[in-house]
């Protein structure tokens, strides 16, 4: 259940944040095993089921001398594996979930971020834009993994943009730029706010708020894990569905949760 706060927050700014929503453990878990398959990859890009996206320093290089994880910008299709399994079936996350979607929820997109040191942001932008889906909003949860400071990138909302309709969005401008980003360039954000975060803080985001992520200009890594979830039943009208999107079937309320491993 959501804190009279919390709804107040989702319905006028379109996010929420949970302070110490999960054990840092539980992010450290997840930092292992991104670990192991991003060196397991020895860069392909699909690997035993993951997606598996090379980054572009802001020199716009791929250092192949770096570790394996150095190289990654993202992992997709993670929610059917382990600990990333764990975590979206888990009683606090389900109950976030199916208040905000109804009582039956789909997990359809899960990526874990690296962030390394160098690492590009990415520009102002609606996940909306990515989801043409017959309904809306999608809930997106951006769990820290690692801190996220101002210093190493942390996320920058708009609130309250999530009450305005998908804008255009336009191919990110910087030159080697990497695949996919795009920018919503026709928008004041004088009022955009910061979101630092520790380690096991929660950010429940609205898929129509406009953010974005600056440039990690600090030594260290910011990690993060991200699921976006719809209701049960939602339907992707694109003509071409993304590879990166694995529709899952979250448990119902009452249901156990399977554990990792067993079919969905």
């Amino acid at each position: 259940m959501l804190d009279a706060m919390q709804w107040k927050q989702w319905e006028e700014e379109g996010f929420f944040l949970v302070r110490g929503f999960a054990d840092p453990a539980v992010g450290h878990a997840m930092l292992d095993r991104v670990i192991g398959i991003s060196r397991g990859a020895g860069g392909q890009i699909v690997h035993d089921g993951f997606i598996v996206a090379p980054e572009q320093n802001l020199a716009g290089t791929i250092d192949t001398a770096a570790d394996a994880e150095q190289r990654v910008s993202k992992i997709f299709r993670l929610h059917r594996d382990g600990p990333f399994r764990d975590f979206i079936v888990s009683q606090g996350v389900l109950e976030i979930g199916r208040a905000l979607l109804g009582p039956r929820i789909d997990c359809f997109l899960s990526q874990f971020i690296f962030k390394n040191p160098a690492a590009w942001g990415q520009p102002w932008h609606q996940d909306s834009f990515y989801f043409p889906f017959d309904r809306a909003p999608q809930v997106g949860l951006w769990l820290a993994v690692t801190e996220a400071t101002l210093e190493n990138g942390c996320l920058w909302v708009l609130p309250g943009s999530h009450k305005k309709p998908i804008h255009e969005h336009v191919p990110d401008r910087r030159p080697n730029a990497n695949v996919g980003y795009v920018e919503i360039v026709d928008h004041d954000f004088a009022d955009e706010r910061p979101v630092t975060m520790a380690p096991g803080d929660l950010l429940v985001f609205h898929s129509h708020l406009m953010h974005r992520s600056k440039d990690n200009e600090s030594d260290g890594l910011r990690a993060a894990m991200v699921y976006h979830l719809a209701a049960h039943g939602t339907l992707d009208r694109s003509k071409k569905p993304s590879p990166v999107n694995d529709w899952m079937p979250l448990p119902d309320p009452g249901e156990a949760a399977p554990a990792a491993g067993d079919p969905a």
